[in-house]
């Protein structure tokens, strides 16, 4: 595609919805209904044969739904279609290989959602620097936080507009979820250097050039104090719970007071992956990044009867502190943040690129003298470091040296090829 052409995006942006009590239970009830569709849905199409399961005969059968069955009528007509297309939507990402069969949805497990298919019938406004209104279909006028600026108003367009909505809940409350459609020039080549990230527990992001991303603990010393005494509240009140006694409102209580703490280090987590990656993609050009297999990496390691584990604690520690750190979603994040700026993420493989000297190039036992220090024990060598520098210099030096992993017929394999040093390369 050559520079300068014009592209069009589908973006999402997620603002917290100022709901009344009035407003909460209209979208509780609607996500409920939603969630029942589904699985009325479902099971018609187990009970229908193969040549009655068309997206004619699933619609008439809907419509005879909401007529027999009051509660649905609180979902809005366009919003049960939503649910039909994308239950038939599943079934064609099943048949192509992309995920499993759709299923039932169960009340706890499933997240409480509802669509709103057309971005006309939202009417966005902003009435404040940080507020805008937004009209939402059984519910009414509802406040959201205005935190990005959105194309409505006169600033709307065939080609720059908002297509639709979803209601999504979590744990800190009912948000909206914008479909934004907008048209970019798509973005000249990145004129930065390249750098390769080694990623850690002590250190989160360690650079090849020296620069490290670290954070300090996401919840306070009084948040931390308060989620422990409402873990061990919760502890103490499930001892006095018989078994197959149905849980109180006072224990539900507390389990959400733990969830609302950990959603706010969740939520704290995740600015500041969005403030680093992006910081990361406007100012290199090639990101390079190891490709970890981190489900096999956070294993526990309790072992079997015949064969138990050693050091379980000590394991566990470890598998919760790697996935405090989400590796896969700072990835996940840099990927189309480096493409928007111009960029590219490349994955190479992992293993020995802490073991190895980014000086010499060479595996000599006991370099890696502590979780920080490197100190290459190979005969004239003796380059010592940071022991994250140097990884993170030894993963760049792969793709330098023309390795790349891509992804081929669902498995990773190695590719070599040439490729001249930049002229920025350290």
């Amino acid at each position: 595609m050559s520079q300068g052409t014009l592209v069009k995006r589908q973006v999402g942006h997620r603002a917290r919805l100022a709901l009344s009590p009035a407003g909460v239970r209209s979208a509780d009830d609607q996500a409920h209904a939603a969630r029942t569709l589904w699985n009325l849905l479902h099971a018609w199409w187990r009970m229908m044969p193969k040549e009655k399961r068309t997206l004619g005969h699933a619609d008439a059968a809907i419509r005879q739904a909401r007529q027999d069955i009051d509660f649905l009528a609180v979902l809005p007509a366009q919003a049960a279609q939503a649910v039909l297309k994308t239950y038939f939507r599943a079934w064609q990402n099943c048949w192509e290989g992309h995920a499993d069969a759709p299923n039932f949805k169960s009340r706890l497990r499933t997240v409480m959602s509802v669509d709103v298919p057309q971005g006309r019938d939202l009417n966005i406004t902003r009435v404040h620097r940080r507020w805008g209104m937004v009209n939402l279909p059984k519910v009414g006028r509802v406040r959201f936080r205005w935190t990005k600026d959105l194309p409505v108003g006169k600033h709307a367009s065939t080609e720059n507009r908002i297509t639709g909505a979803r209601l999504i809940k979590d744990t800190l409350g009912w948000h909206i979820a914008f479909r934004v459609q907008t048209l970019q020039a798509e973005p000249a080549p990145h004129r930065g250097p390249d750098v390769g990230i080694n990623v850690g527990v002590t250190v989160p992001l360690a650079l090849s050039d020296g620069e490290t991303y670290e954070h300090g603990a996401w919840l306070t010393g009084k948040e931390k104090a308060r989620l422990l005494h409402w873990e061990q509240r919760a502890a103490q009140r499930k001892q006095h719970r018989r078994p197959g006694e149905r849980t109180s409102r006072r224990l539900h209580r507390t389990y959400d007071r733990i969830a609302g703490l950990r959603a706010k280090a969740k939520r704290r987590a995740l600015d500041w992956q969005h403030r680093t990656t992006t910081a990361i993609a406007r100012t290199y050009n090639t990101v390079v990044v190891e490709a970890l297999t981190i489900p096999n990496m956070v294993k526990s390691a309790r072992g079997t009867l015949e064969a138990p584990g050693k050091n379980v604690a000590q394991k566990s520690g470890l598998n919760r502190s790697i996935s405090r750190e989400a590796w896969g979603r700072t990835v996940t994040l840099l990927t189309y943040k480096t493409a928007r700026y111009g960029g590219s993420l490349v994955k190479v493989p992992a293993p020995g690129t802490s073991r190895r000297c980014s000086a010499c190039g060479r595996t000599t036992p006991g370099s890696r003298e502590s979780q920080a220090v490197f100190v290459c024990k190979n005969t004239g060598c003796g380059w010592s470091g940071n022991a994250d520098h140097n990884a993170a210099r030894n993963v760049l030096h792969l793709y330098r040296m023309g390795l790349a992993l891509v992804p081929a017929a669902g498995r990773a394999v190695v590719r070599r090829a040439k490729r001249v040093k930049p002229a920025t390369a350290r």
